[in-house]
């Protein structure tokens, strides 16, 4: 199963976390904290929806989902946040 929002298309992203060790003497900084990398993922959310009168299950993350709740359907999010 991907990590990927139906409406828009969020996915995952790389980036880096940096571990702090605490504890360990100078002139070894590079071992201190080093920085690793690690992946983001959406925070994605099985919902039903009624989508030109068919009952559809998607996986939509929690902003588009915040989003349809606001406005009531996927329509009116889609032309006011995409347009």
């Amino acid at each position: 199963m991907s990590y990927l929002c139906q409406i828009c298309g969020k996915q995952k992203s790389v980036g880096r976390s940096q571990k702090h060790k605490r504890g360990v003497a100078g002139k070894r900084w590079k071992y201190r904290a080093p920085v690793t990398p690690r992946l983001f993922k959406p925070n994605l959310q099985r919902v039903t929806l009624k989508i030109n009168g068919d009952v559809k299950s998607m996986r939509i993350c929690t902003k588009c989902l915040k989003r349809i709740k606001k406005f009531g359907s996927v329509h009116e999010y889609k032309n006011i946040a995409v347009a």
